[in-house]
């Protein structure tokens, strides 16, 4: 996995690779002069982008093209969706993708839209939220990518620095940082490493630090802000 630019610059595909390309737009310089690099070099490359007239859906071989209204702020929509797509993908390929398996995706983005209204009560009147502050977001697994999407859309959106790090990384020096008021978003999975990620919230609070968590199933008194997110199949 490797940013466009990097992957450009600095990298060699061979011949006979499959190269999946995630892009919004599918016209940023990188995209279009990374197709060029790799023209008629026996590389496949699959296009997923939400813009059907860009230059990656015309030059890529396999073109996947997500319908989603662009964004007019920062790119909640687009991300996702080319996010959810790449999942898709992979699932695809590896055999493990069905009907139920959609359905029971498409039933918790529905419960989450339903879930808004009741967080937009608990941020309101949440004491995490503060100019300023330090923020740091915390996750395992496959959460981590939304870990980092998360850090993107805040620096993007509220204007102040963040950093995203995997919690066991964390926990094996960063934590030495941990100074009073400052604020930590966590996400907690269901099943993997639950318990030990709890008490590092636990740690965390008793270092005077204020501590959102977001999962399934969360005790309410777990953190300062709490968010109950709906089931969803593992791995996504």
């Amino acid at each position: 996995m490797l940013d466009v630019a990097e992957l450009l610059e600095s990298a060699t595909i061979p011949p006979d690779s499959a190269v999946i390309l995630i892009s919004r737009s599918g016209r940023s310089v990188e995209v279009v002069h990374l197709l060029t690099k790799v023209r008629n070099r026996g590389v496949t490359f699959i296009g997923i982008t939400n813009s059907e007239d860009g230059p990656l859906t015309k030059e890529a071989q396999i073109s996947i093209v997500v319908p989603t209204e662009l964004d007019h702020a920062i790119s909640v929509n687009t991300y996702s969706t080319l996010a959810a797509t790449a999942g898709i993908l992979a699932s695809s390929v590896v055999g493990s993708w069905n009907s139920a398996l959609g359905i029971s995706l498409s039933r918790a983005v529905e419960e989450t839209a339903a879930a808004i209204p009741a967080w937009q009560t608990q941020i309101a009147d949440a004491p995490w939220l503060a100019p300023g502050a330090v923020y740091y977001f915390l996750a395992r697994g496959s959460s981590l990518g939304t870990c980092q999407e998360a850090r993107l859309l805040w620096e993007e959106g509220v204007k102040s620095p963040a950093t995203a790090l995997g919690t066991s990384t964390f926990r094996h020096g960063p934590q030495e940082m941990v100074t009073r008021d400052a604020r930590f978003g966590m996400w907690i999975d269901g099943e993997h490493m639950r318990l030990q990620d709890l008490a590092v919230a636990r740690d965390l609070g008793k270092l005077g630090a204020r501590v959102m968590l977001i999962g399934r199933d969360l005790p309410q008194d777990a953190g300062d802000l709490v968010f109950q997110v709906p089931a969803t199949p593992t791995g996504w």
